[in-house]
């Protein structure tokens, strides 16, 4: 089977992978890895494919081949891909045993000839190749122009597709990014172009459509006549963990706020689309995008706080600062946390803040949504019966612990009256039996972004460099729209910035900002 993915004005069809639960599986291949002994590769692609291919989801005419700049004969990539993704069942141990490896630097022409060697010699797939560029980003120019004259990028249908999958971040402002889709088109058709971020993926990320659109009572409360407010976090225990040549050079703004942050507000806010398709979902999304106000210099100061964590504790355990960890300059003015406050200038959002946040080393992994509506107009209740009720609010986890709470208010059992908040939970695990792939499994078209080239480099016109904000800990109490119950509890070591530390008391005010600013 294949849908349809649209280029232009004109429908390419395309051979997807069977998605979980289907009999499809993806068509003959040859994949490349670029970046093949690196991080990404070993924690999340690997395993990906591991996993595809215990529940049979690839093809029987299969071939992987790793190419990175780390010296490493085939058998000790065969070892590799063992280690790192084990006990995934005889036909992943069939794949190990045929992977092939090329070494050598990116900018080597040497490097694509002996890759263009191997994968003629492996014959067939029916000539399909897919290269995925999961090496550091500094490098995609030099493997987009070598692919050009040796990946056989141009549609020829007679000798096989050919796709790449890019990795974020592309590019690193508005004019890098620029520059690089127009280096991809040099040599591929926007259908053979997928950029990828894998939240999209995920099957609490996709579930957010089914709420919205598969459930009448929740589309007429999402708006502003209803929700007071909306916060999306994605915390991180771990630092940066052996990243930091390629964490120096993103910082938590491009590596998290331009990419996983945006598309989930993005669907979060976005209107009904016509259709749950790549071209539908992305046309809703990128109106959302255009409807966030640009902030000027003094919005920035107000609005936004980059930190970095310092050293502290995690759960008992000591743990380095940023600037200790090993390939970091200890001068590094790299951001590992981001909280903003964004406006969507739209007829359904106008006047409702979304609250953005990430960081590393913070108290505890989670990503999740989280939105409060407003109050009651009039509480019939005195003070004292009331006093732990809240607004409700409407919670999507998206990882650990994946499902969905509702929290309203309800009557405490006994002889008086007195009103509190009480959740609701609804958790995917109880719900369903099987296993949820993981969104490096995914590759649909939800997941994989189409470009318009009007709008290219959007995320990174709405993200603008932000100049470092300078913030001490706090005295007295936090203004009242601090909510610090919500916010300070995620906070694990000590954050700083610029030399001054912030305490999980100040990162709360800072991140709402002042009193009287909503």
């Amino acid at each position: 089977m294949s849908q349809a993915v649209v280029d232009g004005d004109r429908a390419v069809e395309e051979t997807v992978p069977a998605p979980a639960g289907s009999s499809r599986r993806a068509p003959p291949a040859s994949v490349v890895v670029f970046g093949a002994s690196g991080d990404l590769a070993a924690r999340k692609l690997y395993p990906a494919l591991a996993a595809l291919a215990r529940d049979g989801l690839l093809p029987a005419r299969f071939a992987l081949v790793g190419t990175a700049r780390s010296h490493l004969e085939d058998e000790q990539f065969r070892a590799h891909l063992r280690e790192v993704a084990p006990d995934h069942g005889p036909r992943w141990d069939e794949i190990t045993a045929g992977a092939r490896y090329v070494s050598g630097g990116y900018d080597d022409p040497g490097t694509y000839a002996e890759l263009a060697a191997v994968l003629d010699g492996l014959d067939g797939r029916d000539g399909n190749r897919l290269f995925y560029l999961a090496a550091v980003p500094a490098v995609f120019p030099d493997i987009i122009a070598a692919l050009g004259s040796y990946g056989r990028p141009a549609t020829a249908p007679d000798r096989g597709w050919t796709r790449i999958v890019i990795e974020k971040p592309f590019g690193r402002d508005l004019e890098s990014a620029r520059a690089l889709d127009r280096l991809c088109h040099l040599y591929f058709d926007e259908s053979q172009i997928y950029r990828i971020d894998h939240y999209l993926g995920k099957e609490t990320v996709q579930n957010v459509l089914a709420l919205r659109f598969a459930n009448a009572i929740f589309e007429p409360i999402w708006n502003r006549r209803y929700v007071d407010h909306v916060q999306i976090t994605v915390a991180e225990e771990l630092g940066v963990e052996g990243r930091a040549g390629f964490y120096e050079s993103a910082g938590a703004l491009r590596d998290i706020v331009q990419n996983h942050l945006m598309q989930v507000l993005a669907l979060t806010g976005m209107e009904p689309p016509a259709s749950v398709d790549a071209k539908g979902i992305r046309d809703e999304k990128v109106k959302v995008v255009q409807a966030i106000e640009v902030m000027d210099a003094g919005r920035v100061a107000q609005d936004v706080v980059r930190a970095q964590y310092s050293a502290g504790s995690i759960d008992g355990m000591g743990v380095p600062g940023y600037r200790d960890e090993p390939g970091v300059a200890p001068d590094s003015s790299t951001e590992t946390f981001v909280a903003m406050k964004l406006a969507i200038d739209n007829w359904r959002w106008a006047g409702v803040p979304f609250y953005l946040r990430t960081g590393k080393r913070l108290a505890r992994r989670v990503t999740e949504v989280s939105m409060q509506f407003q109050g009651v107009p009039h509480l019939p209740f005195a003070p004292a019966e009331a006093r732990g009720l809240h607004p409700n609010s409407l919670m999507l986890r998206i990882q650990p612990d994946e499902g969905i709470g509702l929290e309203f208010g309800a009557k405490v059992p006994g002889l008086g009256f007195t009103v509190r908040s009480v959740a609701m939970h609804f958790e995917y695990a109880e719900a369903f039996t099987q296993q949820p792939h993981d969104g490096y499994e995914r590759r649909d078209g939800v997941a994989g972004l189409r470009a318009d080239p009007r709008r290219v480099g959007g995320g990174h016109r709405r993200a603008r460099p932000v100049p470092v904000r300078v913030v001490g800990p706090t005295g007295g109490r936090p203004p009242a729209r601090a909510r610090r119950a919500q916010l300070a509890p995620l906070v694990g070591s000590t954050c700083m910035v610029n030399g001054d530390h912030v305490t999980g008391e100040a990162q709360a005010v800072a991140f709402e900002g002042p009193p009287g600013v909503r």
